[in-house]
Protein backbone atom coordinates (compact mmCIF):
# COMPACT_ATOMS: atom_id res chain seq x y z
CA UNK A 1 0.00 0.00 0.00
CA UNK A 2 2.80 2.44 0.89
CA UNK A 3 4.51 1.77 -2.41
CA UNK A 4 1.27 2.52 -4.25
CA UNK A 5 0.77 5.81 -2.41
CA UNK A 6 4.41 6.74 -3.00
CA UNK A 7 4.01 5.95 -6.72
CA UNK A 8 0.94 8.18 -7.05
CA UNK A 9 2.58 11.03 -5.11
CA UNK A 10 5.76 10.70 -7.18
CA UNK A 11 3.69 10.89 -10.37
CA UNK A 12 1.99 14.05 -9.13
CA UNK A 13 5.31 15.60 -8.12
CA UNK A 14 6.69 14.75 -11.55
CA UNK A 15 3.70 16.43 -13.19
CA UNK A 16 4.14 19.51 -11.04
CA UNK A 17 7.89 19.71 -11.68
CA UNK A 18 7.49 19.40 -15.45
CA UNK A 19 4.67 21.93 -15.72
CA UNK A 20 6.47 24.39 -13.45
CA UNK A 21 9.75 24.13 -15.34
CA UNK A 22 8.04 24.31 -18.73
CA UNK A 23 6.02 27.33 -17.58
CA UNK A 24 9.21 29.10 -16.58
CA UNK A 25 10.82 28.21 -19.90
CA UNK A 26 7.79 29.54 -21.78
CA UNK A 27 7.94 32.82 -19.87
CA UNK A 28 11.68 33.29 -20.36
CA UNK A 29 11.84 32.24 -24.01
CA UNK A 30 8.56 33.71 -25.26
CA UNK A 31 8.22 37.40 -24.32
CA UNK A 32 4.69 37.64 -25.71
CA UNK A 33 3.66 34.71 -23.52
CA UNK A 34 5.24 36.30 -20.47
CA UNK A 35 3.41 39.57 -21.12
CA UNK A 36 -0.04 37.94 -21.07
CA UNK A 37 0.50 35.07 -18.62
CA UNK A 38 -0.75 36.84 -15.50
CA UNK A 39 -3.89 38.09 -17.27
CA UNK A 40 -4.35 34.70 -18.99
CA UNK A 41 -5.07 36.26 -22.36
CA UNK A 42 -3.42 33.59 -24.48
CA UNK A 43 -3.29 33.32 -28.25
CA UNK A 44 -4.04 30.05 -30.02
CA UNK A 45 -0.35 29.04 -30.22
CA UNK A 46 0.01 29.78 -26.51
CA UNK A 47 -3.01 27.65 -25.63
CA UNK A 48 -1.64 24.81 -27.75
CA UNK A 49 1.75 25.15 -26.05
CA UNK A 50 0.10 24.94 -22.64
CA UNK A 51 -1.86 21.85 -23.66
CA UNK A 52 1.31 20.29 -25.06
CA UNK A 53 3.17 20.88 -21.80
CA UNK A 54 0.29 19.35 -19.90
CA UNK A 55 0.23 16.34 -22.20
CA UNK A 56 3.95 15.67 -21.72
CA UNK A 57 3.67 16.14 -17.95
CA UNK A 58 0.62 13.88 -17.74
CA UNK A 59 2.34 11.14 -19.75
CA UNK A 60 5.30 11.46 -17.39
CA UNK A 61 3.06 11.20 -14.32
CA UNK A 62 1.71 7.87 -15.53
CA UNK A 63 5.16 6.66 -16.48
CA UNK A 64 6.63 7.59 -13.09
CA UNK A 65 3.80 5.99 -11.13
CA UNK A 66 4.03 2.80 -13.18
CA UNK A 67 7.81 2.57 -12.88
CA UNK A 68 7.47 2.64 -9.11
CA UNK A 69 4.43 0.35 -8.90
CA UNK A 70 4.21 -1.77 -12.06
CA UNK A 71 1.19 -3.87 -12.93
CA UNK A 72 -1.35 -1.69 -11.14
CA UNK A 73 -3.76 0.12 -13.46
CA UNK A 74 -5.24 1.94 -10.46
CA UNK A 75 -1.85 3.37 -9.48
CA UNK A 76 -1.13 4.22 -13.11
CA UNK A 77 -4.28 6.29 -13.64
CA UNK A 78 -4.63 7.69 -10.11
CA UNK A 79 -2.42 10.76 -10.74
CA UNK A 80 -4.72 11.64 -13.65
CA UNK A 81 -7.83 11.10 -11.55
CA UNK A 82 -6.46 13.31 -8.76
CA UNK A 83 -5.45 16.01 -11.25
CA UNK A 84 -8.93 15.88 -12.78
CA UNK A 85 -10.60 16.28 -9.39
CA UNK A 86 -8.28 19.17 -8.50
CA UNK A 87 -8.62 20.97 -11.84
CA UNK A 88 -12.37 20.75 -12.42
CA UNK A 89 -13.08 23.55 -9.90
CA UNK A 90 -10.21 25.63 -11.32
CA UNK A 91 -11.54 25.31 -14.85
CA UNK A 92 -15.06 26.16 -13.71
CA UNK A 93 -13.71 29.38 -12.20
CA UNK A 94 -11.73 30.13 -15.38
CA UNK A 95 -14.46 29.01 -17.79
CA UNK A 96 -14.84 32.49 -19.29
CA UNK A 97 -11.07 32.92 -19.86
CA UNK A 98 -10.54 30.06 -22.30
CA UNK A 99 -12.44 28.46 -25.18
CA UNK A 100 -14.47 25.37 -24.35
CA UNK A 101 -12.21 23.13 -26.46
CA UNK A 102 -9.28 24.09 -24.22
CA UNK A 103 -11.09 23.09 -21.02
CA UNK A 104 -12.44 19.89 -22.53
CA UNK A 105 -9.11 19.02 -24.13
CA UNK A 106 -7.20 19.49 -20.90
CA UNK A 107 -9.66 17.81 -18.56
CA UNK A 108 -10.53 14.90 -20.83
CA UNK A 109 -6.86 14.08 -21.45
CA UNK A 110 -5.72 13.68 -17.85
CA UNK A 111 -6.78 10.09 -17.19
CA UNK A 112 -6.11 8.65 -20.67
CA UNK A 113 -2.67 10.24 -20.85
CA UNK A 114 -1.63 8.91 -17.44
CA UNK A 115 -2.68 5.47 -18.65
CA UNK A 116 -0.73 5.97 -21.90
CA UNK A 117 2.31 7.06 -19.91
CA UNK A 118 2.00 3.94 -17.84
CA UNK A 119 1.99 1.78 -20.94
CA UNK A 120 5.27 3.41 -21.97
CA UNK A 121 6.76 2.28 -18.66
CA UNK A 122 5.69 -1.31 -19.10
CA UNK A 123 8.62 -3.66 -19.55
CA UNK A 124 9.07 -4.94 -23.07
CA UNK A 125 9.65 -8.63 -23.68
CA UNK A 126 13.27 -9.62 -24.21
CA UNK A 127 14.38 -11.10 -27.46
CA UNK A 128 13.94 -14.81 -27.59
CA UNK A 129 11.33 -14.91 -24.81
CA UNK A 130 7.65 -15.16 -25.52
Amino acid sequence: MRKSIFAVVAGLIGWLAITTLAGLILRVSWPAYASVASAMIFTLPMLLARLSVSAVATLAAGLIATRIRPRSIVVTVMPGVILLVLFIPQHIMLWHKFPIWYHLGFLSSLVPLTWAGGTMAAPTPRRGTQ
